[in-house]
C-alpha cells in the first residue's frame, strides 16, 4: 500500500466527520458573551483599587487572558467541560456583580426596589451597538483559534466541519459571520438613503473589488504551494470569499425590490423554496455526485457545485441577519424598552431551535454543505441566541455602571439620564468617557476584522508549513495556539492604539 503524503493525512484528519449536538454548540457559543461580561464587571470593580489597570499594556493582558484563553482553553483541553465552564463563569459574574452593588456609589441608601426603578428609566446609548459589535468580534476570535487548532489532534474531531450531515462547531463560521455581516450592512445603518437604486446597486458591486482580489490571491497560493484543501467543502477553486461575493450581489439587488423590514418573508421563501429544489429536483444529486452522477469535478459547475449552489442558502442566512439588524439597531427609549427586546430575540431563538427539531426529524439533518434549510435554521437560531446573551450581559453591565460613579467600559452601553429620572445620577453621563482613550480588544478587533482574519490565515499556513501538527502533544499546541493569537491580537491592538484601520479599498 502506497504511504500517504503529509498533505494527505492532514486532509484525511479533517475529512469524514459528523460533528457534535446543536446543544453543544450553543452552549460554546454563549460562553464567550458571559465572559464579555465578566471582564466588564472586572473592569468596573478593579477600576478604583488598581489604578495600574488605566494603561494600555496592562488592559491588553487582561482583556487576552479573560476573552481570548478561555475560548483556546474550551476548543481544546477542557472542551467537555462546557456547561461546568459557563456555570462558573456565571458564577463569578454574580459574585463580581454582588460586590458592585455593595460597594455602590450611586442610590448608595435607597432600597433595593426603587435602585432597579430608576435604572429601568435610565436611556442606553452607543455609537455602534456593542453586543453587535462582541457577536462579530466572537466570531473573529473563535474562527481564528478553530482554523489553527483544528490541525492538532487536541481539537475535538466533533468540533471540526462535518463531511455531510451534522453539527460541528465550525460548521457554523461561515454561517455566522454572513449573518453578522448582515445585521452591520449599509442599507441597516441607513447609508444608501439617497440616490438612486441604480446607484445603490452600483456602491455594492465596487465594495467586493477587494474579495473578488482575495479569492483569487487566496486560490493562486493554495494551488501554486500545495496547500492541503477539503475540497468537498467548497469544490476545487472555490472559497469563502467567492460566496460572500455572491451573497453581497444577490442581496443587494433584493434588498432594492423588497422592503427592509420584510427580509424575513425574503429569507423565509428562499430557503423553503431551495429545499423544496434539494427534495424534488435532481438538485440534491448533483451537489453530492455531480452532474454524471459519479463525482465528477470535469467544469467549472461540477468542480465547484457544493460551493455555488449552497450560495442560495447563504443568501436566505444574509436576509435573516438583515431583518435582525433592522430590529436590534432601532431606537430605543429606555432600558425597559431593551430588556424587551432582549426577551423577543431569545424567543425567536427558541421558537427557531423548535422548528429545527421538527425539520430534522421529518424533512432533513442540517448539512453545512448544501446549506439546506435545516442548515439555515441552525446558523440563525444560533446567532439568535448568542445575540440575546450579549444584548442580556450589557444590560447587566450597564446596571453594574449604574451604580458605580464614572464607572467606565470601553465597548459597553453610554448611560444617558432621563429627564424623569433623579438628578442625583447625573454625574453618570462622565464626559470623561468621551474623552478617555479606549483600550480595548473588542474595538480594536472590531476596527480591523478582515485583516485580523487575513493575518490568522496567513500566520495559520506558515504554521501548518513549519509544524508537523499531526504529532503535536497537548502542551506544545497549547503553546503554539497561545502565541499565534497573543501576536495576532497584539498586532490588532497596537494598529488601535496607533488610529491605523487597514483597509484594501
Amino acid at each position: 500500500m502506497e504511504k500517504m503524503s503529509q498533505k494527505q493525512l492532514k486532509e484525511a484528519f479533517v475529512s469524514n466527520l459528523s460533528g457534535t449536538s446543536v446543544l453543544e454548540v450553543t452552549q460554546g457559543l454563549c460562553f464567550p458573551a458571559f465572559c464579555i461580561l465578566c471582564r466588564g464587571l472586572l473592569i468596573i470593580f478593579s477600576q478604583h483599587l488598581c489604578s495600574f489597570l488605566h494603561t494600555w499594556t496592562t488592559q491588553f493582558f487582561m482583556d487576552f487572558v479573560v476573552l481570548i484563553v478561555p475560548l483556546v482553553i474550551t476548543l481544546t483541553v477542557l472542551s467537555s467541560f462546557i456547561l461546568l465552564e459557563n456555570l462558573t463563569v456565571i458564577v463569578c459574574g454574580a459574585w463580581l456583580l454582588y460586590q458592585i452593588y455593595h460597594r455602590r456609589t450611586c442610590y448608595a441608601k435607597v432600597p433595593v426596589q426603587k435602585v432597579f426603578a430608576s435604572f429601568l428609566k435610565i436611556s442606553l446609548e452607543s455609537e455602534y451597538n456593542p453586543a453587535i459589535t462582541c457577536y462579530r468580534v466572537i466570531n473573529s476570535v473563535f474562527t481564528a483559534i478553530a482554523i489553527l487548532a483544528v490541525d492538532f489532534p487536541l481539537f475535538p474531531r466533533r468540533f471540526a466541519k462535518t463531511e455531510l450531515y451534522g453539527t460541528g462547531a465550525m460548521d457554523f463560521g461561515v454561517g455566522g459571520f454572513i449573518f453578522g455581516a448582515a445585521m452591520v450592512c449599509p442599507e441597516v445603518r441607513r447609508k444608501y438613503t439617497e440616490g438612486s437604486r441604480f446607484n445603490h446597486l452600483r456602491k455594492s458591486l465596487y465594495s467586493v473589488w477587494p474579495l473578488v482580489f482575495l479569492g483569487m490571491g487566496r486560490l493562486v497560493i493554495i494551488k501554486s504551494i500545495g496547500y492541503q484543501e477539503h475540497s468537498t467543502e467548497y469544490g476545487v477553486h472555490w472559497n469563502f470569499f467567492f460566496t460572500i461575493i455572491v451573497v453581497k450581489l444577490i442581496t443587494s439587488l433584493l434588498l432594492i425590490i423588497f422592503p427592509l423590514n420584510k427580509s424575513w418573508i425574503v429569507a423565509i421563501s428562499i430557503t423553503v423554496l431551495y429545499q423544496l429544489a434539494l427534495d424534488f429536483t435532481p438538485l440534491k444529486g448533483i451537489i453530492l455526485y455531480g452532474t454524471d452522477g459519479r463525482g465528477t469535478r470535469v467544469g467549472l459547475l461540477n468542480a465547484n457545485r457544493e460551493g455555488i449552489i449552497s450560495t442560495l442558502g447563504y443568501v436566505a442566512i444574509y436576509m435573516a441577519g438583515v431583518q435582525t439588524g433592522f430590529y436590534v439597531f432601532k431606537r430605543r427609549a429606555q432600558v425597559r424598552d431593551w430588556i424587551k427586546a432582549t426577551c423577543w430575540v431569545f424567543s425567536v431563538a427558541v421558537g427557531f431551535f423548535i422548528s429545527l427539531n421538527i425539520v430534522q426529524v421529518n424533512v432533513e439533518a442540517v448539512s453545512r454543505r448544501m446549506a439546506n434549510l435545516a442548515f439555515c435554521l441552525w446558523v440563525v437560531a444560533s446567532s439568535l441566541m448568542l445575540l440575546s446573551c450579549l444584548l442580556l450581559s450589557g444590560i447587566v453591565l450597564s446596571f453594574a455602571k449604574f451604580l458605580i460613579k464614572g464607572a467606565l467600559v470601553p465597548c459597553s452601553w453610554k448611560l444617558i439620564q432621563s429627564a424623569t429620572t433623579n438628578r442625583q445620577s447625573e454625574s453618570l453621563i462622565v464626559e470623561a468617557e468621551k474623552n478617555k482613550p479606549s483600550f480595548c480588544l473588542i474595538t480594536a478587533l472590531n476596527r480591523n476584522q478582515l485583516f485580523f482574519f487575513l493575518l490568522s490565515n496567513v500566520a495559520t499556513g506558515l504554521i501548518n508549513l513549519t509544524v508537523d501538527t499531526l504529532h503535536t502533544g497537548a502542551f506544545w499546541t497549547l503553546a503554539v495556539l497561545s502565541i499565534y493569537m497573543f501576536a495576532n491580537c497584539l498586532v490588532i491592538y497596537v494598529l488601535d492604539l496607533q488610529g491605523k484601520t487597514i483597509k484594501f479599498w
